[in-house]
């Protein structure tokens, strides 16, 4: 699947993982764990997450500890698959 289709699949996806203030260390387990049953998973980095760092950076941070891919950033959500 093309990184475009993996895009126009991603669109309409719910977000189903929150990073907060405890930042992409209290989420690895559970993106890991909807990475099994799903193709894509839709994350939300919060206000507080970010202190000083990038969307693209913490989300290309999370997708290397799970093993997945960064299909694209866009505002305060990134879109990974495995």
């Amino acid at each position: 699947m093309s990184n475009q289709d993996l895009r126009k699949e991603a669109h309409d996806l719910d977000v189903t993982v929150w990073v907060g203030k405890s930042g992409i260390g209290a989420v690895e387990e559970e993106l890991s764990d909807q990475l099994r049953e799903r193709n894509l998973v839709k994350i939300k980095f919060l206000r507080s997450a970010r202190a000083g760092t990038s969307v693209e950076e913490l989300c290309a941070e999370l997708a290397e500890r799970v093993n997945a891919e960064v299909v694209e950033t866009r505002g305060n959500t990134g879109v990974v698959h495995r």
